[in-house]
């Protein structure tokens, strides 16, 4: 893996090709979690490889690549959502659509079943829902994601 890293920071078209090649599966699982649809997911994808081969240089040795790259994927996918975001329009709380569902135990869920429930959620839900129960952000973490940055506040008595 470190010959292909290397080669991608040399700018070389097979490297990053391989490179590629081999993470796809597991970027598109990563994405899957942030996107509506797997053509979504897809271009998540694709968009957060080229993120990553602009920014390879930045990569730390020292730290396992795989989870570098699911940074960076988790981060194509909120950009993405930000880019929807601007065209797309919120109902109120009062006026959102009631879904009423039976009751089904998690167990009973295949894989495909719970992904297709988390893309059901909102942009924004399933992003903080993936963030916080997937991938094990805490909520500091997660409002840096989302730029806010609470900053210490000064008391005096």
């Amino acid at each position: 893996m470190h010959l292909l890293i290397q080669g991608c920071k040399r700018n070389d078209r097979d490297s990053q090709r391989l490179l590629y090649q081999h993470y796809y599966s597991y970027a598109l699982s990563v994405c899957m979690r942030y996107s509506r649809s797997t053509a979504e997911a897809k271009e998540v994808v694709n968009d957060g490889f080229l993120k990553v081969f602009d920014k390879i240089n930045q990569y730390n040795a020292d730290f396992p690549f795989k989870g570098w790259l699911r940074k960076i994927m988790i981060n194509a996918a909120i950009d993405q959502y930000r880019k929807e975001l601007k065209h797309a329009h919120q109902a109120s709380v009062e006026n959102a659509y009631r879904v009423h569902t039976q009751p089904v135990a998690l167990s009973n869920l295949s894989h495909e079943e719970l992904i297709g429930l988390v893309q059901k959620l909102t942009p924004a839900y399933r992003a903080v829902f993936n963030l916080y129960v997937i991938d094990g952000f805490n909520h500091r973490e997660i409002g840096n994601f989302w730029g806010y940055r609470k900053e210490p506040q000064n008391r005096t008595c």
